[in-house]
């Protein structure tokens, strides 16, 4: 079951230029970030298109290496079948690409409710939660 990530329409993201959201290039490098996340709530990843992944690693990255604890935002070219690899990333919310039905989105977690190994998320594996 979907847990974590906050689903939202192309109509319901905001992008007010609020100083605690921070836009993150495609291609800029997490740990070279020059501003404190402390005074980040929100950091927008960008997928120009669904088969450009380096966001995935970025989220990995703010999530494992900086412990980032705020929103990770997934904007851009965001599918249904995506959501779940987002999730297990660090990713927080997902914007969905105009014309997604984000009532479908369940189904994806629903088919993948478990994983053997460990995520950003859920850093131990499988079995040693139950150990």
């Amino acid at each position: 079951m979907n847990k974590t990530l906050k689903i939202l329409a192309a109509e319901e993201h905001i992008d007010d230029g609020d100083p605690k959201v921070l836009q993150l290039a495609n291609d800029a490098d997490p740990l070279a970030i020059e501003v404190c996340l402390a005074d980040i709530e929100r950091i927008d990843l960008v997928f120009p298109k669904f088969t450009d992944g380096r966001a995935y690693s970025q989220a990995f990255l703010l999530r494992r290496r900086l412990g980032f604890t705020g929103d990770i935002r997934a904007t851009g070219d965001v599918l249904i079948d995506q959501l779940v690899q987002m999730e297990r990333t660090g990713f927080t919310s997902a914007v969905l690409r105009e014309g997604v039905d984000a009532s479908a989105a369940q189904r994806q977690f629903d088919r993948f409710p478990r994983f053997y190994q460990g995520d950003a998320v859920q850093t131990a594996p499988h079995f040693a939660a139950n150990a």
